[in-house]
């Protein structure tokens, strides 16, 4: 049993050990918890490439001692290219007839990887840029903040010298190798030869070492963030990018900046919860646990329930009907229905009213705790990765970062090594659909970290990957934490399950880990729930989840997932 770590410092979590480390370092040098998710960012980018990097996006949210939570939103639109005319003409999408009459589907989805799948901005290094300027507004004016050459050293370095390849980046690398080989740069950056010359996945173990994405790092670090948009290797990228095939241009790139935006939050008995808005699925985050709430004060659900099918039911049914609103709802955050016009405020209140307590009293009146809605339901994709970080001062910090399916659009540029994301696969070609493609639209992201602010001073940062699955997981976390009395690392470790499809299958099942046969799986079913037993105790597709904790008498605590590579550090 892995037990909670505890302290009275500042502590991390990460589903890299390595990352866990960089970022509390950065604490004991002097680093305030923004700092260290710096540096905790470059470094997974390094070490687990398959699950995220700088060519990716990100969110943050921040809770400062005395301010309220800010969210920062790292996802960058779509580019000016990017139209459905444009991939009607490589031979993707919908074309009107002679006639003028109703669209023509052929080859109608965006291509899954390679350039044209690479059709976003990369806002991951923006949202750095935006947590950092953040960091200095708000600190202390003694406080002199820490340079992005000791912000970005570990990551430097873990790129030069190598890092073992992990156990998950040579099984994906095997999954998807007949894809992945055959985009640019993709072979020579991560994969190794066979004998004959064919390329083979590296092995677990193996030293991988990134020197291109090394040099990419160090130039940020002397030249600055702001490079990466607007200076020497923006206008590399660019070239690359276009060369390629991809429809990303240097005025993309020159355009873009990460938003602080106002997040949202839900109301629970004894505490607040805050996510990100649109274009992300926070809003299900919070929906889920409001209705969950109310459910326990109308239907008794208490402490002992943890971890029954009660529970679980209770969770998976709240699920369902987050998913539908979500579903209903959620896209680029100008386009969402019912808003004030050109207002992203009016955005977010479109959202916010969804976590009325009368919202989410409808939700759960819904809900028959006796029996499973049926659910015919098609899930989103996504790999991504959740860190935590909380400092001395009481700075606490939950951050996500991604490039959408494992190794995104498999696409290396040459000069910089930069993989990039291949997020713009979440838009529609189809016209007049709730997520069309359009330049400049932001496309929908499961990616959502979460951080509650408890009645009593406690400050928890929590999430994890998982695409589809990262409400389920977070709440699954939440409430075995604060409403069934389990530790950070008990609630991370204890089985979980999935409601959805997992990569590469077909249902929509009730996916429940080994460890919930028996007796929990069969009442489930005789609920109503289309239940499926995974082979695995801990397996892998149901999300890489971590914690951390902040305490009003400066107690932190902190939690990792043991089915990854994490590590929870303490300084």
């Amino acid at each position: 049993m892995i037990h909670t770590r505890r302290g009275f410092g500042g502590a991390c979590a990460a589903p890299h050990h390595l990352a866990a480390q960089a970022g509390r370092d950065i604490l004991r040098d002097g680093g305030n918890a923004i700092e260290a998710m710096v540096a905790m960012a470059a470094t997974i980018a390094v070490v687990y490439p398959h699950m995220n990097g700088i060519g990716g996006d990100g969110f943050w949210l921040i809770k400062r001692p005395g301010l309220a939570p800010l969210a920062i939103d790292a996802c960058g639109p779509a580019a000016g290219l990017a139209s459905r005319e444009f991939y009607a003409e490589h031979g993707h999408g919908y074309a009107a007839d002679s006639e003028g009459a109703a669209p023509l589907a052929y080859g109608s989805s965006i291509p899954t990887r390679g350039p044209l799948s690479a059709l976003t901005v990369a806002g991951t290094i923006g949202g750095w840029q935006e947590a950092l300027a953040f960091s200095a507004e708000t600190s202390a004016d003694e406080c002199s903040p820490l340079g992005l050459s000791t912000l970005l050293s570990h990551a430097i370095r873990h790129a030069n010298d190598g890092v073992a390849v992990s156990a998950s980046q040579k099984a994906l690398s095997e999954k998807h190798l007949a894809v992945l080989s055959q985009q640019p740069g993709f072979a020579e950056r991560y994969l190794g030869q066979s004998e004959s010359g064919e390329p083979i996945a590296l092995e677990e173990g193996a030293r991988l070492r990134q020197p291109a994405l090394a040099a990419t790092l160090s130039r940020l670090a002397d030249a600055g963030l702001e490079d990466f948009y607007r200076g020497e290797l923006a206008t590399r990228m660019a070239q690359e990018l276009e060369a390629a095939g991809s429809p990303l241009r240097l005025a993309d790139l020159n355009g873009y900046r990460a938003q602080r935006v106002t997040p949202l939050k839900v109301r629970l008995r004894d505490s607040e919860v805050y996510n990100l808005p649109a274009p992300t699925q926070g809003l299900a985050t919070l929906m889920i646990l409001g209705i969950y709430d109310a459910l326990s004060a109308t239907h008794g659900i208490s402490e002992g329930d943890g971890n029954t099918p009660r529970h679980l039911h209770a969770l998976i049914e709240a699920t369902k009907r987050a998913f539908l609103v979500r579903d209903s709802l959620i896209t680029s955050p100008e386009c969402i229905e019912g808003a004030l016009e050109d207002s992203l405020e009016g955005s977010i209140a479109t959202q916010q009213a969804q976590l009325s307590p009368e919202a989410l009293a409808r939700q759960a009146e819904m809900i028959d705790m006796q029996s499973a809605l049926g659910w015919p339901h098609e899930p989103a994709e996504g790999d991504t990765i959740w860190m935590g970080a909380t400092d001395s001062d009481g700075t606490t910090v939950s951050f996500i970062q991604s490039v959408y399916w494992e190794f995104g659009s498999g696409m290396v540029l040459p000069s910089s090594g930069v993989m990039w994301q291949n997020r713009g696969l979440a838009f529609d070609l189809a016209p007049d659909r709730l997520r069309s493609l359009a330049p400049g639209r932001k496309p929908f992201h499961t990616l959502n970290p979460s951080l509650a602010c408890f009645d009593d001073g406690r400050v928890m940062a929590f999430g994890t990957m998982g695409g589809e699955g990262q409400p389920q997981t977070q709440a699954a976390v939440f409430t075995r934490i604060a409403r069934h009395g389990m530790s950070l690392q008990a609630a991370i470790s204890a089985p979980r399950w999935l409601l959805g499809r997992t990569w590469g299958d077909v249902s929509t099942s009730l996916k429940l880990e080994s460890r919930l046969a028996g007796e929990m799986a069969q009442t489930l079913a005789a609920m109503g729930h289309e239940v499926e037993v995974l082979d695995e105790a801990f397996s892998d597709t149901l999300g890489h989840a971590g914690a951390v904790m902040r305490h009003p008498d400066g107690q932190v605590e902190a939690a990792h997932d043991p089915r990854s590579d994490g590590g929870a550090a303490l300084t």
